[in-house]
């Protein structure tokens, strides 16, 4: 299964931001990576770079490669509302990215893992496809298996219900319920949408 498994503070770096999570090396070396570091006088980025680091961002952020990346973008541009908005609005059911909501993985590439070694259930069914679109109502559920499993248990310490409020957590059966699509407004990755639209508007 292709996925990013480079470097991940210098991808932070680079856009300043810990799109992978805390990162304490990040918040001593807030500035882009490179030979020169902070010192080194970076021109003004173009309209195409701003455009294309957003997309990067929202790639790195939800752990998407490009082909799937752009697959979700076409299927958010013919559904009727705003392109971009339909957009962070899919990645945010995904199955993978509601485990990390969630609270039942600490990181979503952590969820990942989890979903792919069959770990979650969906309305009680097992489903290993971390791009597996959520609907309304739909149950996430840890395998009673799996309760167990330290990543779990310490990603799970402290987590009585959900912050988001499209989720709903039932912290005694290990079960959260998607309540409804999130509004854009609702999502807290700073990502600026507009910015992909344009870029793949081109």
């Amino acid at each position: 299964m292709a996925r990013y498994i480079g470097p991940k503070t210098r991808i932070a770096r680079r856009f300043r931001e810990p799109i992978f999570g805390p990162d304490k090396y990040l918040d001593r070396k807030n500035y882009p990576p490179g030979q020169h570091g902070a010192s080194r006088r970076r021109g003004k980025v173009s309209e195409y770079g701003v455009q294309l680091l957003e997309k990067q961002k929202a790639k790195y952020t939800y752990g998407i490669l490009e082909r799937q990346f752009r697959k979700t973008f076409n299927d958010a541009a013919r559904m009727q509302g705003r392109t971009g908005d339909n957009l962070l609005k899919l990645l945010e059911v995904r199955l993978d990215n509601t485990v990390f909501r969630l609270g039942i993985a600490p990181t979503r590439a952590a969820a990942r893992q989890l979903v792919s070694h069959k770990h979650i259930t969906v309305n009680g069914a097992v489903v290993n496809i971390p791009s597996y679109r959520l609907k309304v109502g739909d149950k996430v559920a840890v395998r009673e298996k799996s309760k167990a499993l330290e990543v779990i248990v310490d990603s799970l310490s402290g987590v009585s219900s959900s912050k988001y409020p499209w989720l709903e957590w039932n912290q005694e059966a290990f079960e959260g319920t998607l309540l409804v699509v999130p509004e854009r407004a609702d999502i807290p990755e700073p990502i600026e949408e507009q910015h992909i639209v344009e870029l793949y508007s081109k």
